[in-house]
């Protein structure tokens, strides 16, 4: 689902084209065909990519709340069956030499791939804004590292302070096409093991292994059954604390069933492992382990939904004690930062919609008793770490980032200058460290590593990249606009000085609006290629996410979830009133929550945008939760159709439900990935079954389904096939923006 559906690190995401080929010849060689050479094309060349592929339509009414609702297309969900698979082949057999064929297709692969090959330092683990900053462990640190030539970022350890890096886990060698991906990592207190967790063609089932840090060699045994799971050592180093789901009689996981926690000792099997705890008196709600500094107790996260949580406590000395349910009122969110004795700290939003931070004691631990260590402030707390006696905390500011370190009673505050209005990506340090570590990023810098030592507040720069955009020749603006209702929202522009508010510049609008996600400035090599070319890059602020803490959160939820959407249009319109594009020359992207967002705009503003790019989006909202216990999850933000008023507010907005026959949709690429099993594939299928089938005669729009058949939900794809994902994201656009791309 939501790129950010993972749980929190510790203290806190064809032949159409070759018909008009003829027609543009000189276009070919600029890249692109003008938007006046297109808008000339006779409306049957448009058309002449043929016909999309037939698509059965069943008759299945059901009834919600005393109202019919039909679902032609609920075959597409049965996603193992040989017709769907041979429908899918047949979609991608229209959209693939389609996108093939696009002029710029192989001017933006080959740019790219060249962006691409720069050397990094930390990297994304699971997607979206999730960044691995190094981590140090008695005396080891620990990194990922990418020379520009790895399609997947290689972890790296140094044994000493004047040792030289080597290799510890190489992922690259995992796959022959490198669709193994590492997605997380911890290292023992003792820094003699590595717990590491590796996802197989994008999948969100993994598989746990343990390494040995010192030889580089894996013990033995696999732990299987987990999505996403914290991977929480034993102080004494000689096992972990996990969370996994029930097994099928076939061996799969099943996880339309809650999670449980349990213990694995080092060198044996996992049939062996020891049950520790599990939820007995909620149907919904999922236990996750960490454990204290000292090994005293495992702090268990209970999560029901993503607006609240729960916190309990297990002895570990005492094996049969019951749980001590510390944080039971599922009122706010609590994130627990470390404890020293039975004083425990947590950043919360309890009583604060920006975010404080509270000690609760053990032996009082009902709310009147805590002590506010932090107060709310004006700024919005993003994450937060107990590290060496001190809070190193970042903050939100008007959707960029800034940091902040208290003393350990919340006392004398520092700030610590940042290079710029940018983001704080991968905040990380513990009790027993001295030092924090994080990267800084923004629109036109590519993440550089800093080093915080906590006892001198000095601030270090660990490792810069070479690769930027040059801030001579672009800029970023962070402009406001007023939405439907009269709410402010914040949006960022990056683009070339020297742009023209002449409204013909294309445009690419970027949202998400959810799961309390904060879009901040991030630099990407996609988005850099587009600003070469010459295209304006826009991401606007959307209710929904946390920029200005839980009640902006709130506000873009359940029955209000319209209020996202209204802002992206809201954005949309300012734009082209602006001058900055038009209609003509406007295009809209998002992923995952972002592509629902996508794809509810395209349908209710179909006039204002020029193409749509859906990507692994949740597009039928009456169903969503079907797909598995985990995307029940999701109904704190989008509410079920159970409740006769959430349905109502459900089925207004679902992008399946809400196609109309006989309405000339804008250019659109749905794009999803068949090993999906975060966001189940069959959204995208019916959403594009849907638009195909309504779509008129006349109209000369393409809309296409582009299926990965070697990819799941997130960003943790080898580099070749994003580079190959994007070229024809990109291509598509250029060709109906009217973007002039140039060779290098």
């Amino acid at each position: 689902m939501p790129d950010w559906v993972r749980p929190a690190a510790r203290g806190r995401a064809w032949p159409w084209i070759r018909a008009l080929l003829p027609l543009g010849v000189a276009a070919l060689v600029a890249g692109c065909a003008p938007l006046a050479a297109r808008e000339a094309a006779p409306a049957a060349a448009a058309r002449a990519f043929g016909a999309y592929p037939a698509t059965r339509r069943v008759e299945q009414i059901d009834r919600y709340h005393d109202v019919a609702v039909a679902d032609p297309y609920r075959w597409l969900e049965a996603l193992e069956s040989p017709e769907v698979h041979d429908w899918v082949g047949a979609e991608n057999a229209v959209s693939s030499p389609y996108l093939e064929a696009l002029p710029a297709r192989a001017v933006f692969k080959e740019r790219l791939a060249a962006m691409w090959n720069y050397e990094r330092w930390g990297a994304s683990l699971t997607g979206g804004n999730s960044f691995s900053a190094p981590r140090r462990r008695n005396g080891r640190l620990f990194y990922l590292h990418n020379s520009g030539r790895e399609d997947q970022s290689v972890l790296l350890v140094e044994d000493g302070a004047d040792a030289a890096p080597r290799v510890l886990l190489d992922p690259n060698t995992l796959a022959a096409d490198r669709t193994v991906a590492l997605v997380d990592y911890q290292v023992s207190a003792d820094a003699r093991y590595l717990a590491y967790a590796t996802s197989d063609g994008g999948s969100d089932w993994h598989t746990i292994h343990v390494r040995e840090v010192a030889g580089a060699k894996d013990l033995p045994e696999t732990l299987e059954l987990v999505k996403a799971t914290p991977l929480a050592w034993a102080p004494d180093s000689r096992g972990l604390y996990y969370s996994r789901y029930p097994v099928l009689e076939d061996n799969r996981g099943d996880d339309s069933k809650q999670v449980s926690i349990w213990y694995h000792t080092l060198g044996t099997p996992q049939a062996s492992d020891r049950f520790v705890y599990a939820i007995s008196d909620h149907p919904t709600r999922n236990p996750y382990g960490t454990v204290t500094d000292d090994g005293r107790y495992l702090v268990i996260e209970v999560r029901d939904g993503f607006a609240t949580n729960g916190v309990y406590l297990l002895d570990l000395a005492a094996r049969d004690a019951d749980a001590i349910r510390l944080l039971d009122r599922f009122d706010a969110r609590y994130e627990f930062l470390g404890s020293r004795g039975e004083e425990f700290y947590f950043a919360t939003t309890e009583g604060a919609p920006h975010g404080r931070i509270v000690a609760v004691d053990l032996g009082a631990p009902d709310p009147e008793h805590w002590r506010t260590l932090v107060a709310e402030a004006a700024e919005t707390i993003d994450s937060a770490h107990y590290v060496a006696g001190h809070f190193v905390v970042a903050y939100l500011r008007d959707a960029h980032s800034l940091l902040r370190v208290y003393d350990a009673d919340g006392g004398a505050a520092t700030e610590v200058a940042l290079p710029g209005l940018g983001q704080i990506a991968g905040l990380s340090g513990e009790a027993t460290d001295s030092e924090a570590w994080f990267a800084y990023t923004d629109f036109l810098t590519p993440h550089a590593v800093y080093r915080y030592e906590v006892a001198s507040g000095r601030l270090e720069l660990y490792r810069r990249p070479a690769v930027a955009l040059d801030p001579a020749v672009y800029v970023t603006e962070q402009v406001t606009y007023t939405s439907k209702d009269g709410t402010h929202v914040p949006m960022y522009l990056t683009h070339r000085r020297d742009v023209a508010r002449d409204g013909r510049r294309p445009t690419l609008l970027y949202g998400y609006g959810g799961f309390n996600l904060p879009m901040l400035p991030v630099f990407s090599v996609p988005v850099a290629v587009w600003l070469e070319q010459g295209g304006i890059y826009a991401v606007a602020n959307l209710r929904g996410g946390s920029e200005f803490g839980a009640s902006w959160h709130l506000a873009g939820t359940r029955t209000r979830k319209q209020n996202v959407f209204d802002d992206f249009i809201a954005a949309a319109e300012w734009l082209v009133k602006s001058g900055y594009t038009s209609r003509e020359h406007l295009a809209i992207r998002g992923r995952s929550n972002g592509g629902l967002l996508v794809g509810a705009v395209l349908l209710q503003r179909p006039d204002l945008f020029a193409a749509a790019l859906p990507a692994v989006g949740v597009l039928d909202m009456l169903r969503y939760q079907t797909a598995s216990a985990n995307a029940r999850q999701w109904s704190s933000d989008y509410g079920l159709a159970d409740d006769p008023e959430e349905f109502r507010a459900l089925l207004a907005y679902s992008p399946v439900h809400n196609v109309r026959a006989g309405v000339c949709y804008p250019p659109t690429l749905i794009t999803t990935a068949e090993r999906d099993d975060r966001v189940v594939p069959w959204h995208s299928y019916k959403f594009a079954a849907a638009l195909q089938a309504a779509e008129p005669a006349t109209c000369q729009s393409p809309l296409l389904l582009r299926v990965e058949t070697r990819a799941g939900h997130g960003n943790d794809r080898p580099t070749w096939m994003q580079v190959e994902d994007y070229a024809e994201q990109w291509a598509f656009l250029a060709w109906h923006l009217g973007l002039a791309v140039r060779a290098p």
